[in-house]
Order: structure tokens, then sequence, then C-alpha cells
């Protein structure tokens, strides 16, 4: 399950770089052509298995897991610059993502991924908000610091 799910994060610099709101709504669309089988591929699982919670549990696993093993470095630890690229993108394109797929349980999937996201990854307490809320909140500029 999910089988290559890093490499949604292969052009995460490329796509935080200059994030306006046009470029976010751009970047959004790339994305989601890239990369919106994984999402499918968790809505499918989840929406197959007679215990939600469970699958919800394991889509987070997986995907926190395969997060881990692609960014750690040589101790083990992802380092603390690259994590906190991780948690923006998680943020602005991952969760976002998770919560647009057309499924009762993505909002499971997405609480289940930032609950262990966060006890993983140090300094990582992020929250999550949906792509309309967040784009909504872009003028030029995001939170006008970018």
């Amino acid at each position: 399950m999910l089988e290559g799910i890093e490499t949604i994060f292969e052009n995460k610099e490329k796509m935080m770089t200059h994030l306006k709101k046009k470029n976010y709504e751009a970047n959004t669309k790339v994305f989601l052509q890239n990369n919106g089988h994984f999402f499918e591929e968790m809505k499918n699982y989840i929406e197959q298995a007679e215990e939600k919670d469970t699958a919800a549990i394991k889509i987070a696993e997986t995907f926190v897991n395969a997060v881990e093993r692609n960014f750690s470095n040589k101790k083990g630890k992802v380092p603390a610059s690259v994590q906190v690229d991780l948690n923006f993108f998680m943020i602005y394109y991952v969760f976002p993502t998770i919560l647009k797929i057309e499924s009762e349980y993505a909002k499971s999937i997405a609480d289940k991924i930032c609950e262990l996201w966060g006890t993983r990854f140090k300094d990582s307490k992020i929250q999550y908000t949906d792509y309309d809320t967040l784009y909504g909140s872009f003028r030029n500029k995001i939170f006008g610091i970018f």
C-alpha cells in the first residue's frame, strides 16, 4: 500500500518558493495530477476496510514511515531544516488534498496522519485545514510572509 508515497515531496522546494495565491492554485493542480493516485489509494483502502479506524491508522503509519525513511539522516533523524519544509508542505498540499478526496473518511485519515506526524517528528505538532480555507487566506502572499 502507498508504494512510493515519499515521491510526493520531490518538488517541495519549487512548490514552496514564491508561494502566492496564483502559484498555489497552479501548484495544487499539478500536485493532484502527479500524485492523486496515492490519495485515491488511501480512499479505496479505508472504504474497503471493515474497521475504518484501524485502516486510517495503517494509512498514517505507512505514510509517516515512508517519509521518515526517505528524509532521515545517517543518525536516523530528519534534520530540523528539512522537517520545517516537510511540515509546511504537509499543511499546504498533503492535508488539503486528503480532505479533497470524496470520502466520508477523509478527515479520519488526516487526523491519524496529523497525530502520528506530531509524535514521530520533533517540533511537528501541526494542524491542517482544507484547500478552500487555505486558498482564501492568501492575499498576494500567504499570511504576508512569502
